[in-house]
């Protein structure tokens, strides 16, 4: 796969980043792509290493046979590049740019090398078929007569229902939101995934025959128990929004938020809307983002560009380490300390940091008091802190999904962590429906969103008609 010698001759070379105090004035994204030409040399680099990791489970969700068509990208067929990314991947815009890449964690030359630059060759095989007009509506040319509800418009659903489609099922998405794209559109900020690009795909989806149905929220404005009436068979993929919580003194002060609102309020003014729910904004105040994944980093990408005071990002855990340990050897996804794009841009992170309590006046936070915690997450003595805080971003992640509403209708059992319990075959224990994405596994990855909902498509498709083609 690739040149033969190609990993030897090249060196890896990623996209280019815009400078910090220029992507600092906007939100567009931080990435300045490389040329098809180079991404030719970066592609020759695939190596024929026997077994390619990067395409088991461990390296890609998906499956993606990366050799492959890293392979036809080395030999400039651009197009049959295409055709094997598609087999495996609705959505190679998303993975190519929201992607943390296991895959290059995986690859063999990542052993004692610089990896394949898989995720960027990913974006630019899909970027170059848009460009060249590859990419049209394709609706089924037989439809089975059956419909589908899938209730969420994040990945999993969008992939969900994206498969349902091809197999010639009629599919309506519902979205609680006034926008499809779930946490594509809302979660994620504009300087990592531009929404011209979730809009295309959707556009996409509507011209092929897929419905969207938005501003319905199932389970409250649209009763739960209508969709077993009306569908022939339902996919949950709602996500997991239930937030985790901070309850520490202090707490009930104003400035205090869930960093999915905060986020979702700025895509919603880049976007043109009306914010949902209180006013939050950064300008001109000292913010604290508590938790250091991937939503913490958004919230300081966000923070900055809006004009904070100061930005300062707390993690209870201790710092990674900057390379493999023991602990997790290749080709396992390794928890290493990684500086995203909106770290590199501003802040100050610190780590083993315990939010100990909250302080004001008016009724407003004007402190946020902490300590510092040792290996085993014991308070050291002596260690307490305060940190100005006039704007608190709570970025611990997510529980599970919300259970009141739609599941409490439905009477769908849930699992020891509160996600939505299904078999094998991603059946919930009510009859007809499905579960699948972040709702049914918890909160997890894009790659992992959408091929939850490849999966619960098959699934379906083999419920509804006793066989299946879809992969």
């Amino acid at each position: 796969m690739g040149k033969t010698t190609g990993f030897k001759e090249y060196e890896r070379k990623n996209f280019a980043k815009r400078p910090v105090e220029e992507r600092l004035g906007d939100y567009k994204d931080v990435y300045i792509p490389l040329g098809y030409d180079e991404m030719q040399i970066q592609a020759a680099r695939c190596m024929d290493c026997g077994v390619p990791f990067c395409s088991s489970e461990t390296g890609c969700p998906l499956g993606n046979t990366i050799p492959e068509f890293n392979d036809m990208v080395y030999r400039g067929q651009w197009k049959k590049a295409l055709e094997i990314l598609r087999q495996t991947n609705n959505f190679p815009e998303f993975t190519g740019t929201v992607c943390p890449a296991p895959c290059e964690t995986a690859c063999v030359l990542g052993i004692n090398s610089n990896p394949i630059a898989i995720k960027h060759i990913e974006l630019s095989v899909i970027n170059h078929a848009y460009e060249e007009g590859w990419i049209s509506p394709n609706p089924p040319i037989v439809r089975t007569g059956k419909k589908i509800a899938v209730v969420g418009s994040g990945p999993s659903g969008l992939a969900a229902a994206d498969q349902l489609n091809q197999a010639g099922h009629w599919v309506t998405v519902f979205e609680r939101g006034n926008r499809i794209g779930g946490l594509l559109t809302y979660g994620i900020p504009d300087f990592k995934l531009e929404k011209h690009v979730v809009d295309r795909r959707i556009k996409l989806m509507e011209d092929e025959g897929v419905s969207f149905i938005t501003d319905t929220w199932v389970g409250k404005d649209y009763p739960a128990e209508k969709l077993l009436k009306d569908f022939d068979a339902v996919v949950l993929c709602g996500g997991s929004t239930q937030a985790r919580d901070l309850p520490v003194p202090g707490r009930n002060l104003e400035g205090l938020y869930v960093a999915m609102d905060y986020l979702r309020q700025q895509n919603e003014r880049i976007q043109g809307f009306s914010v949902t729910g209180k006013d939050i904004t950064a300008k001109d105040k000292h913010v604290v983002v508590i938790g250091g994944g991937d939503t913490g980093s958004d919230c300081i990408g966000t923070a900055l560009r809006q004009g904070a005071k100061a930005v300062y990002q707390l993690e209870i855990m201790p710092k990674p380490p900057v390379g493999r340990t023991e602990q997790y050897p290749w080709p396992n996804y390794p928890m290493l300390l990684r500086t995203s794009t909106s770290q590199e841009e501003g802040g100050i992170r610190d780590f083993s940091v315990k939010t100990a309590a909250f302080s004001g006046k008016d009724g407003k936070v004007k402190t946020l008091h902490a300590v510092k915690l040792d290996e085993k997450l014991q308070e050291i003595p002596g260690s307490q802190f305060e940190i100005p805080c006039d704007l608190a971003l709570f970025a611990m992640g997510f529980l599970h999904p919300e259970h009141e509403g739609m599941l409490q209708a439905l009477g769908t059992a849930l699992d020891g962590r509160g996600n939505v319990k299904t078999d094998c075959h991603y059946q919930t224990s009510v009859p007809k429906v499905f579960a699948a994405g972040d709702m049914r596994r918890g909160q997890s990855l894009v790659v992992w969103a959408i091929s939850e909902g490849r999966k619960a498509a098959k699934a379906v498709d083999l419920f509804l008609m006793g066989s299946t083609n879809l992969k």
